[in-house]
């Protein structure tokens, strides 16, 4: 990377956040990276792979949870920046923790991931001259503030998150991929399709793929910070609320494609774009378990048709 850029506070303040978690990298003898093509992994594995070389791999799952259009990304990311990178076949669909979708669901997804790279490691340390490979994670210091409950499968096989150990959260990892021209300096989140399935309704495969074929297709019409959240025959869309109007406006085209993927009904939801939405309902279900299995929330429904 281009290191002579004119000196100011910005750019002095972000040398020195690139300059600790290349160092911390420095530490290390190999790394596998848990990739999933967002943000936080991205800028990982690109400072792993500009520090160690061959020395590091980056590995993404091949999981129904995750968009094909994520993996892909994740793919040509790899490719871009010449960054070694493996697929795992992860196998949480087989998980009934998981598929039961209870509060803890990420737990049971991490869990799965994370036995698929150590069963990588035991293979690269047995295979390289590399001794040790440890794992790291994105995890960054906003996540402790959040419900994370995948963060325990990681501590329990002793999986890194350098963001924590350097107390760098969302901002300051996008800051950094932009010191680095990185081209997801600005790219939306986006969790795993599960997180878009009401907690304590099952996770199946067809769910899945109804949630990723609806979002697809509204990122396609351009709506950028989008969700479809599955609640049964119901599709409830959230969108940023200074794009209502591009919603409502093509509302008819948006429902013919939605029932042709085997939703019902198809509504918008006017609290608008919400990350992390659907753990409302869950922190509800813990005050009051005779409430509502569903957010509360205000809707409008397109039709019912």
């Amino acid at each position: 990377m281009d290191r002579d850029k004119p000196a100011n506070a910005s750019y002095n303040e972000n040398f020195a956040l690139a300059s600790r978690l290349e160092n911390y990298f420095l530490g290390q003898e190999g790394a596998i990276i848990a990739f999933s093509g967002g943000v936080d992994s991205s800028l990982l594995v690109y400072t792993a792979h500009f520090v160690l070389g061959d020395r590091m791999v980056a590995v993404v799952a091949d999981s129904p949870s995750l968009a094909e259009r994520e993996h892909r990304f994740a793919v040509e990311f790899a490719e871009k920046h010449k960054i070694s990178l493996k697929t795992v076949r992860t196998e949480e669909m087989n998980d009934p923790g998981y598929i039961a979708n209870r509060g803890n669901r990420c737990y049971y997804c991490k869990e799965n991931l994370f036995k698929k790279l150590l069963d990588l490691r035991n293979r690269l340390a047995a295979n390289s001259q590399v001794a040790e490979w440890p794992i790291f994670y994105g995890a960054n210091t906003d996540d402790l503030r959040d419900f994370r409950p995948g963060m325990k499968a990681a501590e329990e096989v002793s999986v890194k998150a350098p963001f924590i150990d350097l107390d760098m959260n969302k901002e300051s990892i996008r800051k950094l991929c932009s010191y680095y021209s990185l081209e997801v300096a600005h790219k939306p989140a986006s969790p795993c399709l599960a997180s878009r399935i009401p907690h304590f309704e099952k996770i199946t495969r067809k769910k899945l793929k109804q949630v990723e074929e609806a979002e697809s297709f509204l990122i396609d019409m351009g709506f950028q910070e989008v969700r479809v959240r599955h609640h049964g025959d119901t599709a409830r869309i959230e969108v940023l609320p200074n794009t209502f109007s591009d919603l409502t406006e093509h509302h008819e085209k948006i429902t013919k494609k939605l029932h042709s993927i085997g939703f019902q009904f198809v509504s918008m939801d006017l609290d608008g774009f919400k990350s992390g939405s659907l753990n409302t309902a869950l922190e509800l279900k813990k005050t009051n378990p005779a409430a509502t299995k569903f957010p509360i929330n205000q809707t409008t429904t397109f039709d019912a048709s």
